[in-house]
């Protein structure tokens, strides 16, 4: 439970997003291709793809490469081998369909009503041909007659096979309750073993057998018979109930009750939760199966710094981590993406120590921190305060022997100096610039600037920059 916990903490709201697109666009390719071709095909290159991270997972070289040989050719496989199937599914009237409407039911082809038809005909004497479609799309195996799209009713096949109506000739195609299209035309058979009383419908339904999946009912005129065929088999039938019985055979159509609606709504919600279950392995072991290591050289951020402080000297201002994740995810970091705060809400005037953890590095979910260089940041902080300073002349040089400096004043004599406070704590003087004596007349004046050694501190704004100094010499 802890892992499960500490896997949920990394995840992200991109992760989330990705894993229920990828669980909802699994869950509608069951929803539009169960019970087809195409859904058994993928289904087994599952597995196939399955067993193929097995064999990475253990080491076989060989069978693995011949897995992801086999599987990445397979959706050209699947398009090129089932695109009649694909177009059949995806040929919806509304992009609703598609994307989250689900498949009704197919209506019940009207089995006893197609069968007692059958006989009825045979009675008449009147030939017909009734074609019920398989899994194979039959569009290049027969020549297409004329769309009808009507409702099944025995009065309406009667009349279709009547001697008069000029597609009679021809064969019907029904799915569910309706017949899609009449006089169609179906393929002769070649074979040499059928007898030789059967006419030209019997050799068209053998052929339309050889050549799909489909089941076709001959009626025949002349011999007053009913034969099915599918596959290889031709089967006269008897009576209406055997031939009830192999349409539905067919069809898969058995007698339902509204309770077999319950198991199948319990089929969806478990083909959505198997659907979740399955795109979230494929994250996992795809985000965590692989992990990487990159370094990356990130500014330093000093947050909640007092009123006032400033850091006059830092022993680091950049920080090189190394990061560990997986492939896909470490790929995509920025370093916009990583920040490295301090916070010195507890910094103190003077040096300060602070260690670099896990705590102080923010990072997009699913990444972590393996190194830091360095791990510990010297600081020193100060605050900004002023003092008033006495003003001394920097003498230097070497004053005439003949002459004596019998007195100097300086105005001002005192200058307020703000700046660092840990500078100016221990400063009782502040010094002029350099006044050379070997310069001095008997008396004058002379404007020099301060002193101050150091960018960190600066004389306050009512200071005008220099001090005047008078002087007297008389001669010894």
């Amino acid at each position: 439970m802890d892992a499960l916990f500490q896997f949920l903490q990394f995840m992200r709201w991109q992760d989330i997003l990705d894993i229920a697109l990828a669980s909802y666009i699994l869950f509608r390719f069951y929803a539009l291709f169960r019970g087809t071709f195409v859904f058994r095909v993928v289904t087994g290159l599952v597995f196939l793809w399955l067993f193929g991270r097995i064999a990475v997972f253990l080491g076989l070289i060989v069978t693995s490469w011949a897995i992801q040989a086999i599987t990445a050719v397979a959706a050209f496989i699947i398009i090129v081998v089932f695109r009649h199937e694909i177009r059949s599914v995806l040929q919806a009237k509304n992009i609703r369909s598609i994307l989250w409407g689900f498949s009704q039911k197919a209506p019940q082809t009207p089995v006893e009503i197609i069968s007692s038809s059958a006989f009825e005909l045979m009675r008449n004497r009147i030939g017909a041909l009734i074609v019920f479609p398989g899994e194979d799309n039959l569009d290049e195996i027969i020549q297409k007659g004329i769309p009808w799209e009507g409702k099944i009713s025995s009065e309406m096949i009667l009349s279709i096979f009547w001697h008069d109506n000029p597609v009679h000739d021809g064969a019907i195609i029904i799915s569910g309750d309706r017949i899609l299209e009449v006089g169609s035309v179906l393929p002769l058979s070649r074979r040499k073993d059928l007898p030789s009383y059967f006419g030209t419908r019997h050799r068209a339904a053998a052929g339309l057998a050889e050549s799909s999946d489909a089941l076709i009912i001959v009626v025949s005129e002349e011999r007053e018979s009913v034969v099915v065929a599918k596959g290889p088999d031709l089967l006269e039938i008897k009576d209406v109930a055997s031939l009830a019985r192999l349409i539905r055979e067919h069809t898969g159509e058995t007698e339902s009750s509204p309770s077999e609606e319950i198991p199948q709504r319990v089929r969806m919600v478990a083909a959505a939760l198997v659907s979740v279950m399955l795109v979230a392995g494929v994250w996992f072991s795809f985000t965590r199966g692989r992990d990487t290591i990159i370094a990356l050289e990130i500014p330093v951020e000093y947050m909640n710094r007092k009123p006032k402080m400033e850091i006059i000297e830092a022993s680091a201002n950049i920080v090189r981590l190394q990061l560990s994740g997986s492939v896909s995810l470490i790929k995509n970091v920025r370093p916009d993406q990583v920040q490295v705060r301090v916070d010195l809400s507890n910094g103190v005037v003077g040096k300060n120590v602070y260690a670099i953890t896990s705590k102080d590095v923010s990072l997009p979910r699913g990444i972590d921190v393996i190194a830091v260089k360095p791990q510990t940041i010297e600081l020193t902080l100060d605050v900004f305060t002023r003092k008033q300073l006495p003003i001394q002349i920097d003498w230097v040089g070497k004053l005439d022997k003949r002459l004596r400096l019998e007195r100097a004043r300086i105005n001002p004599d005192t200058v307020e100096v703000e700046g660092s406070s840990l500078l100016l704590r221990d400063m009782s003087t502040i010094y002029t610039q350099k006044a050379p004596l070997e310069n001095l007349r008997e008396m004058d004046t002379m404007s020099l600037g301060i002193a101050l050694g150091t960018a960190a501190l600066k004389p306050a704004s009512s200071y005008q920059g220099r001090v005047a100094v008078e002087y007297v010499i008389r001669r010894r």
